[in-house]
């Protein structure tokens, strides 16, 4: 029986909260063979990042050549990439081995603060990155920084999406966590109509890790052939359980609980 396959391309979060960590966990709940390419390597726990050191080219390259050569992907979910020459090469390898259901978590700063993403590396990511996206995952921060546009409410979130679509990517999710108002939709855009998801605010400093988790969720769904509006659903799910249980890890701002959705999905079996 094929197994579906997913690829994180992403930095590693020593601290197992976000990053390639939180990757590989969300693939193996939704039961899905998980495979990584780390971009860099980075000192973190729930205080914050305290260091961040980029792989060689010749390291990320051979990571990418030996999962395209042998083992190959039914999708890639590409995370913390750092600057434009990373970027440039996952792009290539991207061509290369055609692979298709790509899906791009924009990862530029942490949730203590720290950048991850370099500034030249943003123009790389629009005009390189984004043409091979199925869909690009920003929260409205980086939204506002990848389109140059204020995002104060969901008709501004419309349009922030219609931006992100003209620069080529196919799909567009902008997460509403960020919201300034009351109005916490999660957006789809495919081109043509809005989805919108809603949620309740849960007050917890515990979200370390979310943006990660959601992309791969939907990279994990992709796998597995579901249709991207199913894949947004099921990684709003995933993500909103995985924040309401969360772990009390650490004195700051601490990990999701990525065992929590298969939990619920349990429970609702059972009854």
């Amino acid at each position: 029986m094929k197994r579906a396959k997913a690829l994180t391309i992403a930095g590693s979060d020593s601290g197992g909260g976000a990053g390639i960590q939180a990757d590989l966990k969300t693939f193996q709940e939704l039961k899905v063979f998980g495979m990584s390419a780390i971009t860099a390597i980075t000192a973190q726990n729930t205080l914050g990042v305290h260091g961040v050191y980029p792989m060689s080219l010749e390291a990320i390259e051979q990571q990418l050549d030996a999962i395209g050569l042998d083992m190959g992907t039914d999708a890639v979910k590409t995370g913390m990439l750092f600057n434009s020459e990373i970027i440039e090469l996952v792009v290539s390898k991207i061509k290369q081995y055609r692979w298709r259901q790509v899906v791009v978590d924009p990862v530029m700063i942490a949730k203590g603060g720290s950048a991850l993403l370099q500034q030249e590396a943003v123009f790389a990511m629009k005009k390189y990155l984004l043409p091979v996206a199925a869909v690009i995952t920003p929260n409205i921060p980086e939204a506002e920084e990848l389109t140059g546009l204020k995002i104060k409410s969901l008709a501004e979130r419309k349009l922030a999406a219609e931006a992100l679509f003209e620069l080529g990517a196919k799909n567009v999710i902008i997460k509403g966590g960020h919201a300034t108002d009351d109005n916490l939709a999660d957006l789809l855009f495919d081109g043509k109509d809005f989805v919108e998801l809603y949620s309740k605010r849960i007050s917890t400093k515990n979200t370390h890790g979310t943006g990660c988790t959601f992309a791969a969720a939907v990279a994990a769904c992709l796998a597995k052939g579901q249709t991207m509006e199913d894949a947004f659903q099921i990684a709003k799910e995933f993500v909103y359980c995985a924040i309401q249980k969360d772990l009390h890890i650490g004195s700051g701002h601490g990990p999701t609980n990525h065992w929590a959705y298969q939990e619920q999905q349990n429970r609702t079996v059972r009854s």
